[in-house]
């Protein structure tokens, strides 16, 4: 039996041209707990299927102006998850399966026995339920998964990417804007995305963010429709908006943003249990992109003091000023040749750029003019070890360290300070090692003028196999024409 409750009642539509039929199925349907209504033709259930949602459908096949084909197809545009019945007489079996090949559940022969009417329609009610429920299950594992990649990302923008993809997924939107604050209790549009393959993407309009900022900070979300959803443009879409939803991003009760839909394709209305999804993804997203935000001014700060070391360290002498960043600019280069990861690029770069932090430890001229004296040497030698000694109590600088402490190493074995050879030295300072060796062959220094650009090649390339990777030397002196023309046509420097 069906639900007593009245809101939780199945509703079924009977469509039938003839109002006996009509009558005895609505009277029986009713008696059973269903919420009945009727309708004369398809037309006229078209016209109620918009005012209502219904549950089942019984349809008759041949009707005036509308019969149960054409119908049929309306119900799969309005409500696909509408249930739908064909009658049919013993002489048009055949339409009767095609329509079930368009989606009908069932059908059932004129003249019938209510009693195997009322059978198919508790058939094709469970059916509904179960479908129903399966689809609520798919709906938390991909909520679920949904919350855990958000939460996973320490990035902004894979953040406001995942609830992109979830929100047009799960919401079928047209339009996502996601809205956060600047800081300054201002608000402004961070994503702006229509639905793939949707048309007129640029005549969507503009959000009235004063509007939606003011609704959300005191109510926890916002679900409208129609006209009532049009309120909350601030520059009109060129079509008319059918539904929108909105639900905040708080961090502590603080409102940072907002995600908002809006469906502009008709029929397509949001519901309540959206609007919920679409909060609960909301927020896990809020703290994600708190977290984010942090990141980004942690790698800011980072890189501030990753900057500031390596000019303390060019501004030595005069004939080191911008060493640290054309090496960090040949090493980034190279490890994208090598095809290494972008975190591991990145590492490169900071690692080349600070490859010389222990020189700070040298108390000595290194760029007298002449060769330094062998205890001047050895001296020298030691930066690489004062360098890790630096890095060493800053945990955030660790992954620098193989590239600052090892870039001396030789493929051969006979670099310094442990003497590694071949594989045991880490890839990083491989690379930082070429990029070094080029730049200081290739710039002035107080002892000698700088080498051509052909002659510090033929350099790398005979000591490939001895003090270099050869496999690294040889990408990086196979691409490095083209990588110094590709600097000129950008309008930056390169060595003589």
């Amino acid at each position: 039996m069906p639900p007593s409750s009245p809101e939780d009642r199945p509703r079924v539509l009977i469509v039938d041209d003839e109002q006996l039929i009509r009558d005895v199925l609505a009277d029986f349907l009713g008696l059973e707990g269903y919420l009945v209504r009727t309708a004369p033709d398809g037309l006229a259930a078209v016209e109620e299927l918009r005012r209502r949602r219904y549950d089942l459908v019984i349809s008759d096949m041949k009707m005036p102006r509308m019969g149960g084909l054409e119908l049929l197809a309306e119900i799969a545009k309005l409500d696909p998850t509408t249930v739908t019945i064909i009658m049919t007489g013993f002489g048009t079996v055949e339409s009767a399966i095609d329509a079930m090949k368009r989606g009908a559940y069932d059908y059932v022969l004129k003249p019938f026995r209510v009693e195997e009417v009322i059978r198919i329609v508790q058939r094709g009610l469970d059916k509904q339920r179960l479908e129903s429920e399966n689809l609520r299950l798919k709906e938390a594992v991909s909520l679920y998964q949904v919350s855990e990649a958000i939460s996973a990302s320490l990035s902004l923008d894979e953040v406001l990417a995942t609830i992109a993809d979830s929100t047009h997924c799960e919401l079928v939107a047209d339009l996502l804007s996601t809205w956060l604050d600047d800081g300054e209790g201002a608000f402004f549009e961070r994503q702006y995305l229509g639905r793939p393959g949707f048309p007129l993407v640029g005549s969507m309009g503009k959000l009235d963010s004063a509007l939606f900022a003011s609704h959300l900070s005191a109510e926890r979300s916002l679900l409208e429709h129609g006209e009532r959803a049009a309120a909350y443009f601030a520059e009109a879409p060129a079509f008319e908006p059918v539904s929108l939803v909105a639900v905040p991003l708080k961090a502590k009760q603080r409102l940072i943003g907002w995600i908002s839909a809006v469906s502009f394709t008709p029929h397509v209305r949001f519901d309540e249990g959206q609007r919920k999804m679409l909060s609960i993804i909301a927020s896990r997203a809020a703290a994600a992109i708190e977290n984010a935000r942090l990141y980004e001014d942690l790698q800011a700060s980072f890189q501030q003091t990753i900057e500031g070391l390596a000019a303390a360290i060019d501004k030595m002498d005069r004939y080191t000023s911008g060493h640290s960043t054309r090496v960090a600019a040949y090493a980034t280069y190279l490890a994208r040749r090598l095809g290494m990861s972008p975190s591991d690029v990145e590492i490169v770069r900071q690692s080349a750029l600070m490859h010389d932090i222990g020189k700070l430890g040298c108390v000595m001229n290194l760029n007298k003019p002449g060769k330094l004296t062998q205890q001047e040497y050895e001296v020298f030698k030691l930066h690489p070890g004062f360098g890790r000694d630096i890095l060493e109590p800053i945990k955030f600088l660790h992954p620098l360290i193989p590239g600052v402490h090892l870039h001396h190493e030789m493929w051969g074995g006979k670099g310094y300070p442990l003497g590694l050879a071949g594989d045991e030295i880490p890839i990083i300072a491989r690379v930082v090692s070429v990029a070094d060796t080029y730049d200081a062959m290739t710039s002035d220094r107080a002892y000698r003028r700088a080498l051509p650009h052909d002659v510090a090649v033929a350099e790398i390339e005979r000591c490939a196999g001895t003090q270099f990777d050869p496999e690294v030397a040889a990408s990086f002196t196979e691409g490095l024409d083209e990588y110094r023309e590709a600097l000129v046509a950008s309008g930056d420097a390169v060595p003589e």
